[in-house]
């Protein structure tokens, strides 16, 4: 059973997460400061530490929400009864769905690094899984000839396609798709890798 103490702490982690979560959507991550979320969250600036080894630990957890969320808008995106490709074009478009409606929580699960010589948390990683979960699958029932190993990789590779373009585009880069044409355009990209799957 847990104590007073526990319960406390459980309440002031999620009142912290709530708080940055809410900054970071509002002011982007680079306009996150300890003394912002603190306020926010309504408790000394010291409290934090109580909590979180520093800001960055904090940020990691507000980033494993957004790619729970992310995970969930996936994997309900997913028509029933659909082909490969279309389980394929429907991932993608909610992923482009995602990344524009929450564009500065999106942006800080990519942007976050920790300092120089700190590694990523073994649970963090574990929460990135989430990107290419539900795309393995379908490209399982395209190239039924590849090692689980390959299509991990294959898996990898189209994730990396569609967010190189939303990501372009999202941030406004000289070679980005406009932003109205973001959808099709993703969509043109998963027609082409998925006819590039054809192992003939």
């Amino acid at each position: 059973m847990r104590n007073n103490a526990e319960s406390r702490k459980d309440d002031l982690r999620n009142r912290l997460i709530d708080a940055a979560e809410a900054l970071i959507a509002e002011k982007g991550l680079s306009g996150l400061k300890a003394r912002d979320v603190t306020t926010a969250a309504g408790c000394a600036l010291g409290g934090l530490y109580t909590v979180f080894e520093d800001l960055d630990l904090l940020v990691l957890h507000v980033n494993a929400r957004s790619l729970a969320r992310l995970g969930a808008a996936l994997r309900t995106a997913i028509p029933t009864g659909a082909t490969a490709v279309g389980v394929l074009q429907a991932l993608a478009q909610a992923y482009v769905g995602f990344a524009k409606d929450n564009p500065r929580l999106w942006t800080a699960i990519f942007a976050h690094r920790l300092p120089e010589g700190r590694d990523i948390p073994d649970w963090h990683r574990q929460n990135h899984a989430v990107l290419i979960a539900e795309i393995i699958q379908p490209i399982a029932a395209l190239r039924p000839d590849l090692a689980p190993d390959a299509l991990r990789i294959r898996a990898q590779t189209m994730f990396a396609a569609v967010h190189g373009v939303v990501q372009l585009s999202m941030h406004g880069r000289y070679v980005g798709v406009p932003d109205h044409l973001l959808g099709s355009e993703v969509a043109a990209l998963v027609t082409a890798m998925t006819r590039a799957f054809d192992p003939a």
